[in-house]
């Protein structure tokens, strides 16, 4: 420290200053040049930034993008059509299935012996059907044999009637004749009468003509006997022609009511028979759904049954992601939706295995995630605060794109829609 103390208090010599002045010439000559070296530098950094930053601000205009997306299929639920205990169960969780495939199966003896009922109640109704069936011709012969008979007998009480009139009227006539000759007989009684006191004729000749006058008042009595029994002869008849024509009324009217009665009954047993079929194949339906199959195909993804269990109608038994029909569910902020409309191409980015697909927008939103929540809220409470919504755009993926298969729904994924 000494020595450099005292080497710097001794004069330089006048060679050497002139070096050192040259040489702080040369170096405040090289700061100048570096120090435009580096504006230049720092200027062009900044244009380079600055186009850069245009760039990205003007490439982000082209497209928007959301990480609150992910992939959503249909989650098919398979579950029991009838009551009844599981008798095996065909299927694990994560397994590949396809239509129609038996995943699970029931015990089936009572729903047989259900079957079996039906079936011997159908067989009884077809008997009634049957016996039935031959009931109307009957019933309309039947009734045409009543008419007819009601007819004849019309027309026999009619003819009846008109004799028993007939027969009436020649008894009055009878009777008028025996009337007016009994009257002419009690006549002779009295002239005979006054001549027999007068000697005029004999007593004998009275005795006769009073005989032939008790005999003509006793026949009056008999012609008025016989014209009243004539006249109760033609009442009774005439009683029985109105009993033939009220019993023929009453064909006539009761020969349509009674078919129209075995039409109904024939109609009545025809519906016990097709609603007994309709029983037997509901039955026959209970029985084949003691097989359960997958109405879709898809991998499962829960399964919520063991054997031996006793299972519910309605009760879900597994649940099956349909994997044929995925698409993406993607919520954006509500200022992005701006220029976003249906058939704009996607790209799609899948976290799970870092691949991505092409798509489309298939369909704009028709509400808010929030107000279709179980819990919607309730602005008019006056506790509104502003938030941004999302909406749900659902967007479908374009078919034919391999890695397809290995899409499942519920992954996150990361939609870039290109706004044109």
């Amino acid at each position: 420290m000494a020595v450099e103390e005292l080497r710097e208090s001794i004069p330089a010599k006048p060679d050497e200053r002139l070096q050192e002045n040259q040489n702080n010439g040369g170096s405040a000559a090289n700061n100048g040049q570096g120090r435009r070296k580096s504006i230049l530098f720092a200027s062009i950094l900044g244009i380079v930034i600055l186009v850069g930053a245009l760039a990205f601000w003007t490439y982000s205009r082209t497209y928007e993008s959301t990480d609150d997306a992910q992939v959503d299929g249909h989650l098919n639920g398979v579950t029991a059509r009838i009551d009844g205990v599981i008798k095996a169960v065909y299927v694990e969780e994560n397994q590949t299935i396809q239509v129609g495939q038996l995943v699970a199966e029931m015990d089936s003896r009572d729903y047989e012996v259900a079957l079996e009922q039906m079936q011997a109640q159908f067989l009884k109704a077809q008997a009634n059907l049957r016996a039935e069936n031959p009931n109307i011709p009957i019933i309309q012969s039947s009734s045409r044999t009543n008419i007819s008979t009601s007819q004849s007998e019309v027309a026999n009480a009619e003819a009846a009637l008109a004799g028993a009139e007939r027969d009436q009227a020649a008894a009055l006539s009878r009777l008028q004749e025996t009337e007016a000759n009994n009257a002419k007989a009690q006549s002779d009684v009295g002239r005979y009468k006054s001549l027999v006191d007068k000697e005029e004729v004999s007593r004998s000749q009275y005795d006769q003509v009073v005989a032939t006058a008790k005999a003509l008042a006793a026949a009056v009595d008999s012609a008025r006997s016989s014209a009243e029994a004539a006249q109760k002869i033609v009442e009774q008849r005439r009683a029985q022609l109105d009993q033939t024509h009220s019993r023929l009324e009453q064909a006539t009217v009761d020969a349509p009511n009674q078919i129209a009665i075995s039409k109904a009954t024939l109609q009545s047993h025809q519906a016990d028979v097709q609603a007994m079929k309709a029983e037997v194949d509901r039955a026959q339906l209970d029985l084949s759904y003691c097989k359960i199959i997958s109405p879709v195909a898809g991998v499962v993804s829960k399964r919520t049954v063991d054997v031996g269990e006793h299972v519910s109608k309605g009760q879900r038994l597994i649940t099956v992601a349909d994997l044929g029909d995925l698409w993406v569910t993607a919520n954006f902020k509500e200022s992005q939706l701006r220029k976003m409309h249906p058939q704009q191409s996607v790209r799609i980015s899948v976290d799970a295995f870092g691949q991505d697909f092409d798509g489309y927008i298939e369909a704009m939103p028709g509400a808010t995630g929030s107000i279709t929540s179980l819990l919607p809220p309730e602005n008019a409470t006056g506790n509104y605060v502003k938030v941004v919504q999302r909406l749900p755009v659902r967007i479908r993926f374009k078919p034919g794109q391999p890695g397809f298969e290995r899409l499942r729904p519920g992954m996150s994924v990361v939609p870039k829609v290109w706004l044109k």
